[in-house]
Protein backbone atom coordinates (compact mmCIF):
# COMPACT_ATOMS: atom_id res chain seq x y z
CA UNK A 1 0.00 0.00 0.00
CA UNK A 2 1.23 3.54 -1.23
CA UNK A 3 2.53 5.25 1.84
CA UNK A 4 2.70 9.28 0.20
CA UNK A 5 3.54 10.53 3.58
CA UNK A 6 6.37 8.42 4.23
CA UNK A 7 7.89 8.97 0.94
CA UNK A 8 7.60 12.96 1.40
CA UNK A 9 9.51 12.75 4.38
CA UNK A 10 12.19 10.17 2.76
CA UNK A 11 12.70 12.72 -0.53
CA UNK A 12 12.43 16.16 2.05
CA UNK A 13 15.09 14.57 4.55
CA UNK A 14 17.83 12.54 1.47
CA UNK A 15 16.94 14.04 -1.85
CA UNK A 16 16.07 18.04 -1.45
CA UNK A 17 19.15 20.58 -0.86
CA UNK A 18 19.44 24.31 -1.06
CA UNK A 19 22.46 26.08 -2.18
CA UNK A 20 23.44 27.39 -5.70
CA UNK A 21 23.10 23.89 -8.65
CA UNK A 22 23.24 23.97 -12.31
CA UNK A 23 20.59 21.78 -13.22
CA UNK A 24 20.19 19.15 -16.25
CA UNK A 25 18.35 21.58 -18.46
CA UNK A 26 21.44 24.07 -17.68
CA UNK A 27 19.00 26.41 -15.04
CA UNK A 28 20.77 27.65 -12.59
CA UNK A 29 18.47 26.72 -9.11
CA UNK A 30 18.54 27.54 -5.26
CA UNK A 31 17.22 24.04 -4.53
CA UNK A 32 18.45 20.61 -5.78
CA UNK A 33 16.08 17.10 -5.62
CA UNK A 34 18.90 14.27 -5.84
CA UNK A 35 16.51 11.55 -6.32
CA UNK A 36 19.14 8.93 -7.01
CA UNK A 37 19.12 9.06 -2.78
CA UNK A 38 15.57 7.80 -2.57
CA UNK A 39 15.20 5.84 -5.69
CA UNK A 40 18.63 3.66 -4.71
CA UNK A 41 17.63 3.08 -1.16
CA UNK A 42 15.04 0.35 -0.60
CA UNK A 43 11.64 1.76 1.46
CA UNK A 44 12.13 4.33 -1.10
CA UNK A 45 11.84 2.05 -4.46
CA UNK A 46 9.28 0.67 -2.56
CA UNK A 47 7.30 3.39 -1.88
CA UNK A 48 7.74 4.95 -5.54
CA UNK A 49 7.14 1.71 -7.08
CA UNK A 50 3.67 1.61 -4.91
CA UNK A 51 3.03 5.13 -5.91
CA UNK A 52 3.67 4.85 -9.78
CA UNK A 53 1.88 1.60 -9.75
CA UNK A 54 -1.06 3.34 -8.29
CA UNK A 55 -1.27 5.91 -11.17
CA UNK A 56 -1.23 3.98 -13.69
CA UNK A 57 -4.16 1.68 -12.12
CA UNK A 58 -5.68 -1.19 -13.84
CA UNK A 59 -5.47 0.49 -17.36
CA UNK A 60 -2.01 -1.22 -17.45
CA UNK A 61 0.69 -0.82 -20.43
CA UNK A 62 2.62 -3.73 -21.38
CA UNK A 63 6.10 -1.74 -20.97
CA UNK A 64 7.46 0.74 -18.85
CA UNK A 65 11.14 2.86 -18.86
CA UNK A 66 12.81 6.00 -19.52
CA UNK A 67 15.72 7.58 -19.73
CA UNK A 68 19.14 5.70 -18.59
CA UNK A 69 20.05 5.92 -15.93
CA UNK A 70 17.78 8.48 -13.93
CA UNK A 71 14.77 5.99 -14.94
CA UNK A 72 16.25 2.82 -14.36
CA UNK A 73 15.74 2.31 -10.65
CA UNK A 74 12.55 4.07 -11.26
CA UNK A 75 11.21 0.97 -13.80
CA UNK A 76 13.02 -1.69 -11.75
CA UNK A 77 10.64 -0.69 -8.43
CA UNK A 78 7.78 -0.40 -11.00
CA UNK A 79 8.55 -3.88 -12.20
CA UNK A 80 9.08 -5.63 -9.06
CA UNK A 81 5.91 -4.13 -7.34
CA UNK A 82 4.17 -4.85 -10.56
CA UNK A 83 5.52 -9.15 -9.98
CA UNK A 84 4.79 -9.23 -6.20
CA UNK A 85 0.91 -7.48 -7.23
CA UNK A 86 0.67 -10.31 -10.79
CA UNK A 87 0.86 -7.69 -13.02
CA UNK A 88 1.95 -8.57 -15.83
CA UNK A 89 4.58 -5.47 -17.16
CA UNK A 90 8.12 -5.33 -18.55
CA UNK A 91 10.28 -2.52 -18.65
CA UNK A 92 12.72 -0.60 -21.21
CA UNK A 93 16.08 1.09 -20.89
CA UNK A 94 16.80 4.07 -22.80
CA UNK A 95 20.10 5.38 -23.71
CA UNK A 96 21.19 8.67 -24.72
CA UNK A 97 23.73 7.13 -27.23
CA UNK A 98 23.15 3.96 -28.82
CA UNK A 99 25.41 1.11 -28.09
CA UNK A 100 29.27 1.17 -29.42
CA UNK A 101 28.41 -3.21 -29.62
CA UNK A 102 26.23 -5.50 -30.52
CA UNK A 103 22.79 -4.69 -32.30
CA UNK A 104 23.74 -0.88 -31.14
CA UNK A 105 20.30 -0.46 -29.69
CA UNK A 106 19.23 2.33 -28.08
CA UNK A 107 16.33 0.78 -26.60
CA UNK A 108 16.48 -2.13 -24.59
CA UNK A 109 14.63 -4.74 -23.71
CA UNK A 110 11.95 -6.99 -24.08
CA UNK A 111 9.28 -4.90 -26.61
CA UNK A 112 7.84 -5.57 -29.51
CA UNK A 113 6.88 -2.54 -32.01
CA UNK A 114 3.18 -0.75 -31.54
CA UNK A 115 3.32 -2.05 -28.07
CA UNK A 116 1.90 1.04 -25.05
CA UNK A 117 4.80 2.41 -22.81
CA UNK A 118 4.61 4.66 -19.97
CA UNK A 119 7.73 6.75 -19.35
CA UNK A 120 9.22 7.02 -16.60
CA UNK A 121 11.12 10.19 -14.74
CA UNK A 122 13.02 11.04 -11.54
CA UNK A 123 12.70 14.96 -11.48
CA UNK A 124 10.95 17.20 -14.32
CA UNK A 125 12.11 20.77 -15.04
CA UNK A 126 11.75 21.56 -18.70
CA UNK A 127 11.11 17.41 -19.51
CA UNK A 128 13.83 17.38 -22.31
CA UNK A 129 15.27 13.89 -20.81
CA UNK A 130 11.87 12.64 -21.43
CA UNK A 131 10.92 13.92 -24.39
CA UNK A 132 13.91 12.39 -25.67
CA UNK A 133 13.35 8.97 -24.78
CA UNK A 134 9.73 9.31 -26.17
CA UNK A 135 11.55 10.52 -29.43
CA UNK A 136 13.81 7.47 -29.07
CA UNK A 137 10.50 5.00 -28.08
CA UNK A 138 8.23 6.25 -31.00
CA UNK A 139 11.10 5.76 -33.08
CA UNK A 140 11.43 1.93 -32.11
CA UNK A 141 7.38 2.15 -32.82
CA UNK A 142 6.25 1.94 -29.36
CA UNK A 143 3.33 4.16 -28.53
CA UNK A 144 3.69 6.61 -25.97
CA UNK A 145 0.79 6.30 -23.08
CA UNK A 146 1.92 8.82 -20.67
CA UNK A 147 4.86 9.96 -18.70
CA UNK A 148 5.05 9.72 -14.88
CA UNK A 149 7.52 11.72 -12.63
CA UNK A 150 8.57 11.64 -8.91
CA UNK A 151 8.66 15.78 -8.39
CA UNK A 152 7.76 18.08 -10.93
CA UNK A 153 10.25 21.36 -10.00
CA UNK A 154 7.04 23.30 -12.07
CA UNK A 155 9.34 24.80 -14.60
CA UNK A 156 7.77 23.86 -17.98
CA UNK A 157 8.12 20.45 -18.28
CA UNK A 158 4.24 19.86 -17.73
CA UNK A 159 3.45 22.00 -20.38
CA UNK A 160 6.21 20.84 -22.83
CA UNK A 161 4.54 17.37 -22.26
CA UNK A 162 1.46 18.65 -23.30
CA UNK A 163 2.38 20.66 -26.44
CA UNK A 164 3.13 17.35 -27.93
CA UNK A 165 0.25 15.37 -26.86
CA UNK A 166 1.64 13.56 -23.64
CA UNK A 167 0.00 13.56 -20.25
CA UNK A 168 2.13 14.33 -16.86
CA UNK A 169 1.27 12.90 -13.89
CA UNK A 170 3.65 12.84 -10.60
CA UNK A 171 3.51 12.09 -7.13
CA UNK A 172 4.57 15.48 -5.80
CA UNK A 173 5.03 18.66 -7.37
CA UNK A 174 7.99 21.39 -5.43
CA UNK A 175 4.99 22.87 -3.49
CA UNK A 176 4.83 19.68 -1.47
CA UNK A 177 8.00 20.42 0.03
CA UNK A 178 7.34 24.32 0.63
CA UNK A 179 9.31 25.74 -2.13
CA UNK A 180 7.29 28.27 -4.11
CA UNK A 181 7.54 29.01 -7.72
CA UNK A 182 5.90 31.45 -9.68
CA UNK A 183 2.60 30.91 -11.48
CA UNK A 184 2.54 30.57 -15.06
Amino acid sequence: MYDRAALAELINKKALQFGQFTLASGKQASFYLDCRQVTLDAQGARLIGEGMLDIIGDDFPPLVGGMAIGADPITAAILTIAGMRDKPLRGVMVRKEPKGHGKGKQVEGPYQEGEEIVIVEDVVTTGGSSLKAIELCEAEGLKVKRVLAIIDRLEGGREAFESKGYELTTLFTVRDFGISVPSP
